[in-house]
């Protein structure tokens, strides 16, 4: 297990070198989306719509900020629940996504296709949303602003602290973890 800085676009070579159980810090472009904007994205997708941002080599926080305080970027932005997204996220991972940020356990089927198509699941810590707020430079609404604090957003990131869950062959620390203390 290591700790990398790694920086966007999160590329297919990028994502083969990242292993569960790594630290890493990222830096650059990202972009939040929750179960409501993924229900718009695939949607978009299914009609043959573009989307508002290229999924090709991204990472998407799972995230719905709290209001920014006067002179701040964002307000706490800590991570959601992962599993909510995950009736929607195979259709992104075909079209390229190859991050997700969130917390908690992803099905079999996002894992299966996380290894197909080569990308990587990342937890950010629940509760230390203060504490990730801070690694965002900057922050923008570019898509489904009625939808509040689940707006896609673009997020600056840099040194964005997070640790490889899922890495794209499947290996899973919810599961090699637990297991170390069945014993």
């Amino acid at each position: 297990m290591g700790s990398y800085e790694i920086s966007t676009p999160l590329t297919k070579e990028k994502v083969e070198n990242l292993k569960a159980g790594d630290t890493v810090y990222i830096s650059g472009t990202i972009y939040t989306a929750r179960d409501a904007a993924h229900l718009r994205l695939v949607e978009s997708m299914n009609n043959g719509e573009s989307l508002p941002f290229d999924l090709k080599d991204s990472i998407i926080y799972y995230v719905g900020p709290a209001p920014a305080k006067p002179g701040k970027v964002i307000g706490s932005a800590g991570p959601t629940t992962s599993y909510r997204m995950d009736d929607l996220t195979v259709p992104l991972l075909e079209s390229g996504l190859t991050g997700m940020i969130g917390k908690g356990k992803r099905n079999t089927i996002v894992i299966e296709s996380m290894k197909k198509n080569k990308g990587v699941y990342f937890a950010a810590t629940g509760g230390a949303g203060a504490l990730i707020a801070s690694s965002i430079k900057e922050s923008e609404i570019i898509a489904y602003e009625d939808l509040g604090a689940e707006a896609v957003r673009k997020l600056k990131v840099y040194r964005f602290p997070a640790i490889v869950v899922i890495d794209c062959e499947g290996n899973n620390l919810y599961e090699t973890e637990r297991e170390k203390y069945r014993k």
